[in-house]
């Protein structure tokens, strides 16, 4: 934790998360900090020196939250639950007698996207201030990308780990390419000490070339690509990795902004680490609103946007990220045309088969090796780009894959045992072309994100109804089919990538739990 920031080991909360928080000051007095989250409201008392704590909910049942890992417990095992650092100059000093309900705070504020407003956002982030921001994807968290302070405020702002790198947001492709060392017109060769120093330009040629290719291919667009990065780019922004992300958004808020700004804008999703990517300035709001950002909502004064901001985030999921890596082994690179690799790190809209075509637009498909790699690792593991991680964009409601096997046909037999049937009246299913209809009528809710299972349509909805299964009332479980490609959703570039999406946002959303018993 920084100076202004104290650790607070556990706190307790209501069902669905609701979060809330408290934090001591340097004296015995007591530091309230209180959060509203979807219009409910929790109170904690905790006596000066005294471990034990008494909590009033509008609900009757309590339960125990982790911050990043969105578990459920019951309050006997209320230990060792680490909670992100709490600011100390937000809370308000109050005796324990005091009606907290009366003390919320909203730091954060919506302002519109005029170019009026857009040029204080941009004097705001030169500064080394936030500004949440639309994009074609989701709403991201924007700072100065080159300014370590601002980036640290981002990473506290989403209580977010530093092994999770961020995306640098530029709107011309020569800025990306400054942010390479490949491609970067800055003085910098990573020659060899062995006599390598030819082989190694060839390859520095190379992936200039191709990183030239693909952002002006895909520039702007729902494509992030990452690449070794110049030796100037603070290490803050890589997870110590080496190798920087950046993409053109196309939206054109995004765009504004980032050009209002004058600098390039380091921004992840905008919302607490592992919580449902945002794609309303409402969701950045409910996520962030206690923090010290301005979020930009194009529904404010300029009345272009329907009120709802639904139309802000088109595709709906993040950007495809593709990293470029040169082979560095002279005997390897000898037996074959091949000198290097460009991995799918995450799904989005652009496909892999896209990215070959691009390179063979440019003779340089024979250059490199295009291929998906996905990866689900933990929260330690320092990854070369973000979303990685096996559980992200979960509800605050815990979530399991239901297994192909139990996934219905039209004239198939719904049986369920009444421990099932006791689960699912209680349940939230989010479904995909029907797979889970079946059991619509013994779920709490229930809505496709698709039932033609037409994948834009899909990508669209998924972070805004996973967001959605959290305000259901009683809701304690939620259950997304386990995707498994059909053949008519394995053709079609971009049809593909949007159904590979779908399926990874869902998988991480269940921490990759499948299960075969709605339990």
């Amino acid at each position: 934790a920084t100076s202004r920031q104290l650790i607070v080991s556990s706190y307790l909360l209501a069902p669905k998360n609701l979060p809330a928080r408290a934090a001591f000051s340097n004296s015995s007095r007591l530091n309230w900090y209180h959060r509203r989250h979807h219009n409910c409201w929790t109170r904690l008392a905790f006596a000066p020196n005294n471990p034990s704590c008494r909590v009033s909910s509008p609900r009757s049942h309590l339960a125990v939250h982790h911050p990043l890992h969105n578990r459920i417990m019951s309050p006997n095992v209320v230990s060792s639950l680490s909670m992100s650092a709490v600011e100390e100059t937000s809370s308000t000093s109050l005796s324990p007698n005091e009606n907290i309900d009366t003390q919320e705070k909203m730091i954060a504020k919506k302002v519109s996207a005029t170019p009026s407003s857009l040029d204080l956002c941009g004097e705001r982030l030169r500064s080394g201030d936030l500004v949440s921001f639309p994009t074609e994807t989701v709403y991201g968290l924007g700072c100065h990308a080159l300014d370590q302070i601002a980036v640290q405020k981002v990473f506290d702002a989403k209580e977010r780990p530093l092994s999770d790198p961020l995306i640098v947001h530029v709107t011309k492709s020569e800025d990306a390419l400054e942010l390479w060392a490949a491609s970067s017109s800055m003085d910098y060769t990573a020659s060899g000490t062995d006599g390598t120093n030819d082989s190694i330009t060839q390859q520095q040629q190379i992936e200039k070339r191709a990183l030239t290719a693909l952002t002006q291919h895909f520039f702007p667009g729902p494509l992030t690509l990452v690449a070794r990065a110049h030796p100037t780019i603070p290490q803050i922004l890589m997870a110590n990795t080496g190798y920087v992300a950046c993409r053109s958004p196309s939206h054109p808020v995004a765009r504004a902004l980032i050009d209002a700004a004058e600098v390039p804008i380091a921004a992840p999703s905008a919302n607490k680490f592992g919580h449902v990517s945002p794609t309303m300035a409402n969701h950045v709001m409910d996520d962030l609103g206690e923090e010290d950002v301005w979020v930009v909502d194009p529904s404010l004064g300029n009345g272009e946007v329907d009120a709802n901001d639904a139309v802000v985030c088109q595709v709906g999921v993040e950007s495809t990220v593709a990293k470029i890596e040169m082979i560095t082994d002279e005997v390897s690179s000898s037996s074959s045309k091949v000198l290097g690799y460009i991995t799918i790190l995450r799904h989005g809209a652009i496909s892999s088969q896209s990215i070959r075509e691009a390179l063979e637009k440019e003779n340089l498909s024979q250059y490199f090796d295009v291929s998906d790699s996905v990866k689900f690792t933990s929260e330690k593991v320092h990854n070369v780009a973000p979303g990685q991680t096996v559980k992200h964009y979960s509800p605050n409601v815990p979530c399991f894959m239901i297994s192909s096997s139990r996934q219905i046909q039209s004239d198939g037999e719904v049986q369920l045992n009444e421990e099932e049937r006791g689960v699912l009246s209680q349940s939230i299913i989010i479904d995909y072309g029907k797979r889970l209809v079946r059991y619509q009528s013994n779920a709490l809710g229930y809505r496709d994100l698709s039932p033609e299972g037409n994948p834009s349509v899909a990508a669209s909805n998924v972070f805004e109804t996973l967001r959605w299964s959290e305000t259901v009332d009683g809701a304690t479980r939620v259950f997304v089919p386990q995707l498994v490609l059909r053949g008519d959703e394995s053709e079609g570039q971009q049809h593909q990538a949007l159904v590979l999406a779908v399926k990874d946002k869902l998988t991480r959303a269940a921490s990759a739990v499948v299960v075969n018993t709605f339990q």
